[in-house]
């Protein structure tokens, strides 16, 4: 092999670059909290917060992983430049264009539950990539902890993608990331996370490319400063940058775009720090790309080389975000027009590869098309945080015409419940027509059921099923595919009690209301003809006087007599809203509050449901 020819294929032996993969909840940011404390990132008498890379408010509040984030740890005398990743299938966006950054994947594997759909889907985009792969089987220190099955079970994963001999030759390391601990042996206990970073520096390849070439950054992700605008990061696979270059940007549209950069940053755990100069291997972010977005490539002025952009599933769920109409419309949002609305949505397009928005008949609605109602719903409440007012309907799914006729998106639906309650949740799933594939009973009282699902019968299923099994039951669920039109699918099976009136609901109407249904709002609370106050134990509609007060007379004052006893009502949050709903029915969004309410909200107007 000439110098030249070796030059191209290692750009720089003192890097790795690797992705963190895993399912929903196996324990990736622990890892990388872990990785980061025993790599020096931190000083000594550092007050250090857990779950560092969660650096949203939400991903904090709910436990996931949102957004792909990028850091790096110094280990020995290479930088190893780590991406973590999402784990719910309704971001697997974000998982596709960080898999374009990097060599290899440490894929992580919970020791009881084992391999999930996101492992799946995570596990086929890294072997399609060709990216060495090291197994981490996490939490072998549960009790309930089944380490050589979990490991069978992931050799069967890695076969079943078809992968080839060198990609199942992948190292294994059993660890527990809280603890920071990790070993070859799974009967052994390790001290710390060396076998971890020795398996990266062994298995894991340094990046290729040729330091000498056209220059050729692909930009994977964005970011903005306040004092900087916009910040690209993406790899470099080719060639070198410096501060104050003029580059020439390919655009998704194929034009070329000539900017200059102005500021260039290389990461160093959870900090960026300023450099003059990276070359071929090196991730990197950079400023002075104002109109820059996912997918374009950085190169040379004078003889621009693009890289094919990332390819991203389609997606399959859509909603109708429109202009709040409501009669209380206006009185908590900072951000109320359909235009406002419209610019969040197209400035949300350019971080997000897995989103799409559309033009509806009415220029008060966007039609906005994603992985999952989790993405979508986790978008309208980082619009409700920034001061938006909005409605939204029903999530539907996408359908395809072909010469089969009409296709709908299938999801791979994994289930793990106690015994008692696999025959409700497999009689709920049949109405739904869903079909069971697999049935597992390990013999520890909880049995692991795998269904297909038209993906329109998971609409609202998951509040269904966490009531079905006592909130006992774990529902996972990933896009399998598309498959004839299954057939109509029953709606929600009860009515809503609907308010006749404005007003303010009292507690004596309440009381006298509990018997209809469950309600939904408390005493005092404002309300308005047409908005959904509680759910009617039958299947129709019921339109009621929720602000009704008792009445005083000569004999009596309005408040004696008895005492009003109310059942606590059924809070209803931003998920739980959208999958109650029916089609005739929205969810109207303000920063202070989430209300239910019908399309048409005049009583005399809207069809009745009997």
């Amino acid at each position: 092999m000439s110098a030249a020819e070796h030059v191209r294929q290692i750009a720089n032996p003192h890097r790795r670059n690797v992705a963190i993969i895993a399912h929903v909840d196996h324990g990736k940011t622990t890892l990388v909290d872990a990785m980061f404390a025993q790599s020096g990132t931190y000083r000594s008498n550092e007050r250090v917060a857990d779950r560092a890379m969660d650096s949203m408010d939400l991903e904090r509040e709910r436990g996931i992983t949102i957004m792909a984030k990028n850091t790096a740890v110094r280990y020995l005398d290479t930088i190893i430049n780590i991406c973590d990743t999402p784990g719910h299938a309704d971001f697997g966006g974000e998982v596709e264009r960080t898999l374009s950054m990097v060599d290899g994947v440490v894929l992580l594997v919970d020791a009881s539950e084992g391999p999930l759909p996101q492992t799946r889907f995570v596990l086929r985009k890294a072997l399609e990539r060709r990216l060495e792969p090291i197994v981490v089987i996490n939490k072998v220190d549960r009790p309930d902890a089944r380490v050589q099955e979990v490991l069978n079970e992931v050799y069967d994963l890695f076969i079943d993608l078809d992968a080839d001999e060198d990609q199942l030759n992948f190292p294994v390391i059993y660890a527990v990331a809280r603890d920071g601990q990790a070993s070859l042996d799974p009967n052994t206990r390790g001290e710390d996370l060396r076998p971890l970073f020795d398996a990266i520096l062994e298995h894991t390849p340094p990046p290729k490319g040729d330091p000498a070439g056209v220059l050729q950054i692909l930009i994977a992700n964005l970011d903005a400063s306040e004092y900087l605008g916009r910040i690209a990061i993406g790899r470099i696979f080719n060639g070198r940058v410096q501060i104050g270059d003029f580059v020439g940007v390919c655009k998704l549209d194929g034009s070329v775009q000539q900017m200059r950069v102005t500021k260039l940053f290389a990461f160093d755990g959870l900090k960026r720090v300023d450099v003059q100069e990276a070359a071929a291997g090196d991730i990197v972010c950079l400023a002075g790309m104002e109109d820059i977005t996912i997918g374009e490539t950085v190169t040379s002025a004078e003889t621009p080389k693009a890289i094919a952009p990332i390819a991203v599933d389609e997606p399959t769920v859509s909603m109708i975000f429109g202009v709040n109409t409501s009669p209380m419309a206006g009185r908590d949002g900072q951000f109320v027009t359909s235009r406002q609305i419209k610019e969040r949505l197209e400035k949300e397009l350019l971080g997000n590869v897995s989103l799409r928005v559309e033009p509806t008949d009415t220029p008060e609605q966007s039609r906005v098309i994603g992985r999952g109602e989790l993405q979508l719903s986790i978008l309208i409440e980082m619009m409700r945080r920034e001061g938006f007012e909005l409605q939204v309907s029903r999530p539907e799914i996408v359908t395809r015409d072909s010469d089969k006729g009409r296709l709908e998106p299938v999801e791979d639906v994994v289930i793990d419940v106690p015994e008692d309650f696999q025959g409700v949740v497999i009689a709920a799933l049949g109405i739904r027509k869903g079909t069971m594939t697999k049935m597992v009973n390990n013999g520890s009282g909880r049995v692991r059921l795998e269904f297909k699902v038209p993906a329109r019968g998971l609409i609202g299923f998951r509040s269904q099923f966490l009531t079905d099994t006592k909130g006992t039951g774990i529902m996972n669920h990933i896009f399998a595919g598309w498959e004839p039109w299954a057939g109509p699918i029953p709606s929600r099976p009860t009515g809503a009690l609907v308010a006749d009136r404005t007003g303010i609901a009292t507690a004596f109407a309440i009381a006298n209301l509990q018997d209809r249904g469950e309600i939904f709002i408390d005493p005092t609370t404002d309300v308005y003809e047409g908005m959904l106050i509680g759910e009617n134990s039958r299947n129709n509609d019921l339109d009621v006087n929720v602000c009704k007060e008792k009445k005083q007379t000569n004999m009596r004052a309005s408040s004696a007599d008895e005492a009003i006893r109310i059942i606590p009502p059924r809070k209803l949050g931003l998920e739980g809203a959208i999958e109650f709903i029916n089609d005739d029915e929205l969810v109207e969004i303000t920063p202070k509050s989430i209300r239910l309410r019908k399309r048409i909200l005049a009583q005399n107007q809207r069809p009745r449901r009997d």
